[in-house]
């Protein structure tokens, strides 16, 4: 049995992914495009990636946004990427001590980070591409259960397949499972046959891959 060509947009919140598939491993310098590829069916011609991030503050790590630019810079060789950015919120909060020492205060202040805008934006982008036809086959890379209406609709009343491509180690969201067309797992052995030169070079300028990662 022969498939057509299906055009295919992939829809990657690049924080969940970090978190649920690439911190702690040596797989961080992660070509999206060929993961894609090495996941998904040869009749999913990537023609675009919609990556959506935010600028990480360096607060907890001073190193992190100079690993951060390298990563971007080197997802910007790919002609198919397209970054979307939300932001971090920082903020002082008040959380109750689990174990409160008897005459001492029962809360602290503690500082936090939030990042905010990269679920909604991935769903506003899924939705309006959808709309506008731009792909045949929409593919999202989260295990976010907030996802599951946004990738619903484009299925049901866009009749458009969408793919869950799950970042998560175990099993993916029950929610974004029923929602979505078909699953898929990120497995180590995709993420090992899919990363990107320790060095390139783009418009004359050298990107070299973090020494940490």
């Amino acid at each position: 049995m022969t498939h057509s060509v299906a055009r295919t947009t992939l829809y990657i919140d690049g924080f969940n992914l970090y978190y649920r598939a690439l911190k702690d491993t040596p797989f961080k310098w992660l070509n999206l495009k060929r993961m894609a590829e090495q996941v998904l069916a040869t009749h999913n011609q990537i023609t675009c990636i919609k990556y959506f991030t935010a600028r990480v503050s360096g607060q907890r790590d001073p190193t992190s946004p100079r690993d951060q630019e390298a990563y971007l810079s080197a997802l910007a060789t790919l002609p198919e990427v397209e970054i979307v950015y939300g932001r971090f919120l920082a903020k002082t909060i008040i959380r109750p001590l689990v174990a409160p020492i008897p005459g001492l205060p029962r809360f602290v202040e503690v500082h936090t980070s939030e990042e905010k805008g990269s679920d909604v934006n991935l769903a506003v982008h899924l939705l309006h591409d959808g709309w506008c036809a731009k792909y045949d086959v929409a593919v999202v890379v989260s295990n976010d259960s907030d996802l599951e209406s946004p990738i619903r609709i484009v299925k049901e009343q866009l009749r458009k397949p969408v793919g869950l491509l799950c970042p998560h180690k175990g099993y993916p969201s029950p929610q974004l499972k029923a929602a979505a067309t078909f699953v898929r797992h990120i497995r180590d052995h995709h993420l090992r046959a899919s990363q990107f030169p320790a060095t390139l070079t783009h418009n004359g300028k050298q990107i070299t891959k973090p020494s940490a990662w």
